[in-house]
């Protein structure tokens, strides 16, 4: 009995959908659809970054926003980052979080912030993690490498 009644109401509901499409209704939400500009989708991708690799020798790749290339001369309380190719770099932090990830070749030396900071490099391969001292000066990549291989800097991240 249940099975009938379900069927039933099944039949009812289809009919529904099929006046429905006849008479156009349906047809007027396809077309506000097809009117709707597509949804945003964030990739994270740094902005500018094609400009900034040409000009200044750094490829930022993406991040979260809070972490972002700054003149070393606009402000204090910066994150300052030293490579043997291209000199200094400095990033600004804001929020209570922060992510970049960036290629920048042969960083030695890296001055941390009020941020709790952490660094990600490579060499040869291998992937080697530095804790940034609050508002001092760490060796990083060559300068705290026995062999002093050249290594690059890869990520950035940042807690308050």
């Amino acid at each position: 009995m249940r099975l009938k009644f379900f069927t039933a109401g099944i039949a009812a509901l289809a009919g529904t959908f099929v006046v429905l499409g006849l008479t156009g209704i349906g047809n007027s939400a396809a077309a506000e659809a097809a009117d709707t500009p597509p949804v945003a989708v964030e990739d994270f991708a740094y902005p500018n970054a094609d400009k900034i690799l040409a000009e200044q020798g750094i490829l930022l790749k993406s991040g979260d926003g809070h972490i972002t290339l700054a003149d070393c001369a606009s402000e204090t309380g910066l994150l300052e980052v030293l490579s043997r190719d291209n000199d200094k770099f400095c990033f600004k932090v804001t929020g209570t979080t922060g992510y970049l990830a960036l290629e920048l070749a042969k960083v030695y030396g890296v001055k941390g912030n009020d941020y709790t900071v952490q660094i990600d490099m490579t060499v040869d391969n291998s992937e080697v993690s530095y804790d940034i001292g609050k508002n001092t000066w760490t060796q990083v990549g060559e300068a705290a490498d026995p062999t002093k291989r050249p290594h690059t800097l890869m990520e950035i991240r940042a807690t308050k």
